[in-house]
């Protein structure tokens, strides 16, 4: 059934018990939501209704959000479920990446699809997470840098798609981001990187630095709670000045130089 009218807006976080998604749960219950994560561990935040579920295990995930919008309504939904993994191109395994890709990509084709029934009565917002790595590549990390750039596709091709009914999609794109998501990085060993061990090892130290001295979870999640308040929310929202520098840069300079600085970044 649709929510009273008067009611808190309904919003639904995928991937909300740690990180930036975690910090979003929590601008949203502040802000007085009525909050539901769907993740494998729940999140911390007392105020949030928690649901424990795997978007690449079954249809527990999407099953969850068709009970959650039939009885509330749907005025949100945050697709922040994420991972990555460092290996060389010649060696990954297809169980890996296609792991990956049903965490970043498919994953959030299907929250989408499962969402948008119920979102077309009266409007609403999506929000993908995406990275800026979708759109400069992560050496030894492209897998993770593809899935983000079909994720951020997806909310261009949604975006055109939707308006027409009220739904507004946006892609978030934070560079470097200080949380737990370094540490949780799969990372292929030197027996499994072969003659590319000693650079994937580089790059995984450059990119670990570079999370780590980058943004803030709770900055980001600034910037996701302004688009999510905004009444014409942009299509692409990058994180931070410096990032959104960064992005137009590497959009006007010769493909040459910016593949130059990518690889001095990563220590290649």
């Amino acid at each position: 059934m649709n929510k009273k009218s008067g009611a808190a807006r309904t919003a639904i976080v995928l991937g909300g018990s740690s990180g930036i998604g975690c910090e979003t749960v929590f601008r949203l219950t502040e802000g007085g939501w009525n909050v539901f994560n769907i993740s494998r561990t729940p999140c911390i935040n007392i105020k949030v209704n928690n649901i424990c579920a795997d978007v690449t295990e079954g249809d527990g995930a999407f099953k969850s959000i068709k009970l959650v919008a039939g009885q509330h309504g749907l005025d949100l939904l945050v697709y922040c479920a994420g991972c990555s993994m460092a290996a060389p191109i010649e060696y990954a395994k297809e169980s890996d990446y296609k792991y990956l890709f049903e965490v970043n990509y498919f994953g959030a084709l299907k929250a989408v699809q499962t969402a948008v029934p119920y979102m077309k009565v009266r409007g609403g917002k999506i929000i993908l997470v995406g990275s800026l790595g979708g759109e400069i590549p992560i050496i030894f990390d492209s897998f993770y840098s593809a899935s983000k750039a079909a994720l951020e596709m997806l909310a261009r091709g949604a975006n055109q798609e939707l308006k027409a009914y009220g739904i507004k999609v946006t892609a978030l794109l934070p560079g470097g981001t200080a949380t737990g998501f370094t540490y949780k990085r799969k990372i292929y060993s030197g027996d499994e990187s072969g003659g590319y061990a000693k650079d994937l090892g580089r790059a995984v130290e450059a990119l670990a630095r570079m999370e780590q001295g980058g943004m803030s979870a709770s900055a980001v999640a600034d910037d996701m709670y302004r688009v999510i308040n905004a009444d014409n929310p942009p299509l692409i929202k990058t994180c931070g000045a410096k990032n959104a520098a960064y992005r137009i840069l590497s959009r006007v300079l010769p493909e040459k130089f910016t593949l130059f600085m990518t690889e001095k970044r990563y220590g290649q």
